[in-house]
């Protein structure tokens, strides 16, 4: 069985390329934010999926391995993908939709709450600004029915 690319996957080759990235994150209520910085690396794969592999350094000084895949779904008419990281055993799945100006990736997923008791909504999106620069903000679904953003991390494209 093969699958040719349509319009969704080629959106993700905007992806593709060696970046930097700088961001900051809040963990905690009351506390200031964490500053983090690191590279990622965005390969395809068949053109259909891309493997994004980062690597960074945690605010406490130890080492940040990160993996994603992202991927369009045409059975279940929407992006899929996952995320794994060296600081968490939790497995994110990933089920997303594009806005329709094509330029910002919204990911759903559920994970632990910050409070260690269940899981939460949360969201990661990719806004591509250029060619060479997008931005990943993650926010969680509050009790209180709002979103609360926790992390925002700037990419520029390493020439």
């Amino acid at each position: 069985m093969t699958t040719e690319p349509q319009k969704e996957h080629h959106w993700l080759n905007k992806l593709i390329g060696d970046w930097r990235y700088e961001g900051e994150a809040m963990m905690e209520s009351g506390t200031p934010p964490e500053k983090f910085r690191g590279t990622e690396t965005v390969r395809s794969v068949g053109g259909l999926w891309v493997f994004c592999e980062g690597r960074g350094e945690m605010p406490d000084g130890g080492a940040a391995l990160t993996f994603m895949t992202l991927g369009f779904d045409p059975q279940k008419g929407g992006y899929v993908g996952t995320w794994i990281g060296s600081m968490t055993s939790f497995l994110w799945i990933y089920r997303g939709t594009l806005d329709r100006g094509g330029k910002v990736l919204t990911l759903d997923t559920e994970g632990p709450n910050f409070d260690g008791e269940g899981l939460a909504k949360f969201q990661d999106i990719i806004e591509i600004k250029s060619d060479e620069y997008r931005l990943l903000r993650s926010q969680r679904l509050g009790e209180d029915g709002n979103w609360c953003q926790f992390m925002m991390a700037h990419y520029r494209r390493q020439m």
